[in-house]
């Protein structure tokens, strides 16, 4: 009976040691068969891949630059993220591609990312590019008339990649401030 008691004890043990998966705050994605591809140009004119930030993990965000709420409070959180993780930062990419690309111009776009972080890359392509993309992230998006201007209606979710160019996590506009930080650390091991 004693050794039955240890070798299952024993095994018990062992395979808790083998599920160290990490825990995160944010909605654990990983796995999931979408968000594998992105090409767009970025707010200097240069075509840009997912690929090209292997080695970092990436920060993703769709949004505007006329959004009223959502999107700057996003990149205000994403950047307060970016200060909490101090010289880790550096192995983070933020990339904010527009769901508006007929106002969002290459000079608008510029302007408005590098204003929460010199260090953040807007991208953006036509209608169609920016439609492909959309759906490849599952993102909503939708224009709404208002008199003689319009509004954009989309998802609010970010999602972050791993070093590995995986799609790791959702996290929801509320809990970037909270989240995001310790998320990307576990995500690099820091």
């Amino acid at each position: 009976m004693l050794r039955f008691w240890l070798i299952t004890t024993c095994s018990l043990a062992l395979l808790g040691a083998c599920d160290r998966s990490p825990q995160f705050r944010s909605t654990d994605i990983t796995g999931v068969e979408y968000g594998r591809s992105l090409e767009l140009a970025d707010h200097t004119g240069k075509p840009r891949r997912l690929e090209e930030f292997r080695g970092k993990a990436v920060v993703l965000f769709f949004g505007f630059t006329h959004c009223p709420d959502v999107c700057p409070t996003t990149l205000v959180d994403v950047a307060g993220a970016l200060k909490q993780l101090g010289p880790l930062a550096d192995r983070v990419q933020v990339l904010f591609v527009t769901v508006d690309p007929e106002r969002d111009t290459q000079e608008a776009l510029a302007k408005y990312v590098t204003a929460f972080d010199p260090r953040f890359i807007g991208l953006r392509g036509d209608m169609g590019a920016t439609t492909r993309v959309a759906r490849e992230f599952k993102i909503y998006f939708e224009k709404r008339k208002t008199g003689d201007s319009y509004s954009i209606d989309h998802s609010g979710q970010s999602y972050v990649l791993d070093p590995h160019g995986r799609l790791r996590l959702l996290v929801r506009p509320e809990r970037i401030a909270s989240d995001l930080a310790p998320d990307l650390k576990t995500l690099l091991g820091a």
